[in-house]
């Protein structure tokens, strides 16, 4: 069991591994997005831990899911649980002969192997002692069912996969990472995230949009907890339940999601069509269960408006990473 101190240090390293002594009921998984540069190859790459209640039957495995964002085809690789191993302070996981990390990914699946590193640095959200990543100060709050991190807005890729027999160059592409742990994903959430943006001419951003919304529950009520970020070379705009952002419309049904919310950092427009994709395991407290479609075939369009009424950037996110999951019109409902 982690000390307080532990606990604290702990939170300020969102890429690291935060399940040193956790027994039951406990996932952390890391979501590695690897796009090719001429975006025919989309592939999200989420190797973690899951460890259940033997009681209630459940078994602890270590695993590594694979998705194909332009198919939407799944694949799910179980491991025994030993076979994982993963640095507290730094994004270093070792599943098998598969190693995820810092610099790169090693690769040695039935269906996909060899080996990319990144071309330019990782790029994750900001950590202080007020605001250890984009959760803010909700990181510090350890009842909390699911945590989330961004371990890097965009990097360079640069190497080459075999992938189902058939070598795919990934030099010049575009990756991102992100993770979660806890003890289960929420009961109903939204998921976006983009980092192939383009203004409404087509000249291409460098940016990165993430927005995620979910039904957070015991902390003395039920309400929807929001983390929304734009990642631009010069600034970074943040739209989160924990610095007083609200939204001002949130509209989700079979064809698309309309969300608009304001913060200090202005308003924001998104309108995402939603879009067939592949099957994924998420955690439940018992096991992991095959009950989440995500796409990686997604396209948002985005207006940020600033303070004083300028538009600070407009245009669409392409190739962006999307899930819609559970009780929609509960998660509507919900007062933030």
């Amino acid at each position: 069991m982690r000390s307080p101190m532990q606990y604290v240090r702990g939170v300020r390293h969102p890429e690291g591994y935060h399940g040193r002594g956790r027994t039951r009921e406990y996932f952390e998984g890391w979501y590695i997005k690897l796009v090719s540069p001429d975006l025919t190859q989309r592939w999200a790459l989420i190797p973690g831990i899951f460890r259940g209640d033997a009681s209630a039957g459940s078994v602890d495995e270590a695993f590594i899911q694979v998705l194909d964002g332009v198919s939407g085809r799944s694949w799910y690789f179980a491991f025994p649980p030993d076979e994982f191993e993963a640095d507290e302070g730094r994004m270093a996981v070792t599943i098998g002969g598969n190693r995820f990390d810092q610099s790169g990914v090693m690769l040695d699946l039935p269906m996909i192997s060899g080996s990319l590193w990144y071309s330019s640095a990782i790029d994750p959200y900001p950590v202080t002692m007020r605001r250890p990543g984009i959760m803010g100060w909700y990181g510090y709050i350890p009842i909390m069912e699911c945590f989330h991190g961004i371990v890097s807005f965009g990097h360079g890729l640069a190497g080459t996969l075999v992938i189902e027999d058939r070598l795919v160059e990934f030099t010049g592409g575009r990756g991102y990472i992100e993770k979660d742990w806890g003890t289960a994903f929420p009961q109903s959430y939204v998921w976006l995230a983009s980092n192939h943006l383009s203004d409404r001419d087509g000249a291409n951003i460098a940016g990165s949009l993430v927005a995620s919304c979910a039904i957070i529950p015991g902390l003395g009520r039920t309400f929807r907890g929001s983390i929304v970020a734009i990642k631009y070379p010069d600034r970074l705009s943040t739209w989160a339940t924990w610095n007083g952002s609200r939204d001002d419309e949130l509209t989700i049904d079979d064809s698309h999601v309309r969300w608009r919310m304001h913060g200090p950092d202005g308003t924001l427009n998104l309108r995402a069509e939603r879009t067939r994709g592949g099957l994924l395991h998420a955690p439940l407290r018992s096991a992991m269960h095959r009950r989440v479609e995500e796409t990686l075939d997604a396209t948002i369009e985005f207006e940020h408006i600033g303070r004083d009424g300028t538009t600070i950037a407009a245009g669409t996110a392409g190739c962006a990473g999307m899930e819609v999951f559970g009780d929609t019109a509960r998660l509507m409902a919900l007062r933030q």
